[in-house]
């Protein structure tokens, strides 16, 4: 492995363990034979990220009952697993994280399309 790639997939992974992620191996993907630098649910919520700073930029937005009714998914699925009731699968976890890490984030793109406004002194509709 390139001492680059290796650099980058260390920063990935401090990231990782920095945003409180677990980084547990049975609840992580792999890809050759390699751990993702963060667990399922992580992954997922990342791409839930990107995706909603993608339609922050494009000036697409969710609604905020919309955005609690992901994170509200993301976390049904969490406590059903926590109290024992049925451990959640990776795919599980991708989904319902993707889905609260894109409600989260796009609460965080109302907030700040609500602060420009009252900066500016305009409505962004």
């Amino acid at each position: 492995m390139s001492r680059l790639r290796q650099s980058f997939l260390e920063i990935i992974r401090t990231l990782g363990n920095e945003s409180g992620c677990h980084q547990m191996p049975e609840r992580s993907f792999f890809y050759k034979d390699k751990q993702f630098p963060v667990c399922a649910r992580c992954t997922g919520v990342f791409i839930g990220h990107s995706l909603a700073v993608v339609l922050f930029f494009m000036k697409k937005q969710i609604s905020f009952r919309k955005c609690c009714i992901l994170m509200g998914i993301m976390g049904a699925d969490w406590c059903i697993q926590e109290v024992g009731l049925e451990e959640s699968t990776n795919g599980r976890r991708l989904i319902t994280g993707f889905l609260g890490g894109l409600g989260l984030f796009s609460i965080y793109s109302i907030i700040i399309r609500k602060a420009i406004s009252l900066l500016s002194g305009k409505s962004l509709q």
